[in-house]
């Protein structure tokens, strides 16, 4: 008798640990299964808003030559003064003129016959980025530069003040493109768009378009300049759930 009564207390705990495996499982498949039905659509897209420039930037210097490095770097300094004296005669703040860049570097001349190269002289390049927050002054702004001793003009960036606040109309326009899609695709494949999940707005660096419009600046102005009109854009990624 104690031998069949060990055997039923062994089977017993084995019942128990099958039921106790068999609810587990059912569980599992039933989290599963919940994770399954919950269906959702995510769509990335693009809004551009557009905004005519007022201001624009400038990159501008002096580039210098001399038989000495110490000469060199005193021809550029005293015609890089003038460049920058008149930059402030023309009513350019201060705090909008700032250095990019500064180098000095050998000059070397090299023999077609073969032979080693031979130092030249030196080089002294000093170049200012120059904010220009009255467009209609800009081209005279240019001619000065030239006038006063800048020999190197190397881009001319029209910008948005205030993009960042106008980029708020992109950023509409990009939800509104992406819901549409949304609808479209969900409408395909039988379904409906439900409530937003999700939205996330891809950050990079603000770089406006321009393209050319019909619109020159004053006729006054020394260097004819076309402001065109610059394109904000915003890109959003937006997940919707599926009815």
């Amino acid at each position: 008798m104690p031998i069949l009564k060990g055997l039923w207390a062994g089977s017993f705990v084995t019942v128990v640990a099958a039921m106790t495996f068999a609810v587990t499982a059912v569980t599992s498949s039933a989290n599963a299964e919940d994770k399954v039905t919950e269906r959702t659509i995510t769509v990335s897209a693009t809004g551009i808003a557009e905004a005519e420039p007022d201001q624009a930037r400038i990159t501008s210097g002096v580039t210098t030559e001399a038989a000495t490095a110490r000469d060199a770097l005193t021809n550029n300094s005293e015609a890089m003064n003038k460049v920058i004296a008149a930059l402030k005669e023309k009513g350019i703040d201060p705090k909008d003129i700032q250095t990019a860049s500064f180098n000095v570097e050998p000059v070397m001349e090299y023999a077609k016959d073969g032979q080693p190269p031979k130092l030249r002289g030196y080089r002294v390049s000093n170049q200012v980025v120059v904010l220009v927050r009255d467009l209609d002054n800009l081209g005279t702004v240019l001619d000065d530069l030239v006038a006063a001793g800048a020999n190197q003009v190397h881009g001319l960036a029209f910008e948005v003040s205030k993009a960042e606040t106008l980029k708020d109309e992109a950023r509409k326009n990009a939800i509104a493109n992406a819901l549409r899609r949304a609808r479209l695709l969900a409408a395909a494949a039988g379904a409906e768009v439900g409530e937003v999940v999700q939205i996330s707005e891809e950050t990079t660096p603000d770089m406006p378009m321009t393209y050319a419009a019909p619109r020159f600046a004053k006729a006054q102005a020394s260097v004819p300049i076309e402001r065109g009109t610059s394109k904000l854009e915003a890109r959003v990624t937006t997940t919707w759930r599926l009815k």
